[in-house]
């Protein structure tokens, strides 16, 4: 990155909260190399924010004393970190080979006709960001989802309505 480049990002006007910035030193202190710490940092700022705006990653990148580009590459890597603004609830649908085989489609068109969206789309009242993953580590009960922490399985369509409705 050039010198000007640099400068640019570090004038974007993104700030991290005071809270945000501890907690990043504070992982920092658990890992050999700061560049480990990245996935942490990245989640610290989500967490406030509900996703990483783009200005945050030479924030993120000073704090950790790193490269931009190290950050950006881990933060566009990364599935569950959210670079654009997302519902107050996020559903993730596997759409791993196991779930594919324990009628996954059938849970995804539920979803998609309950909702009203498709992948990569939020609800009209902001409520829901639906997204596929490729694995939630819930082979064993297929169909799979996630409700931002909440892992559910199996899900069978007819189950949808009662369960979004614990998440206002």
């Amino acid at each position: 990155m050039s010198e000007q480049a640099d400068k640019t990002l570090a004038t974007d006007g993104f700030e991290l909260h005071p809270d945000d910035r501890a907690a990043i030193q504070a992982e920092l202190g658990h890992f050999e190399q700061p560049q480990a710490a990245c996935i942490e940092a990245l989640k610290i700022v989500q967490r406030r924010h509900g996703w990483v705006p783009d200005a945050a990653i030479p924030a993120i990148a000073r704090e950790l004393g790193v490269g931009p580009a190290a950050v950006e590459g881990v933060a566009t890597f990364y599935s569950l970190i959210f670079r654009q603004p997302v519902g107050r609830h996020v559903i993730l649908v596997c759409d791993s080979s196991s779930c594919y085989l324990t009628d996954y489609e059938m849970l995804r068109d539920a979803l998609f006709d309950h909702l009203g969206i498709q992948y990569g789309q939020t609800t009209p009242d902001n409520r829901f960001t639906l997204l596929p993953v490729c694995c939630l580590g819930a082979c064993d009960s297929g169909p799979a989802m996630m409700i931002d922490d909440d892992t559910y399985g199996p899900v069978a369509p007819k189950d949808l309505a009662e369960l979004l409705e614990g998440y206002s």
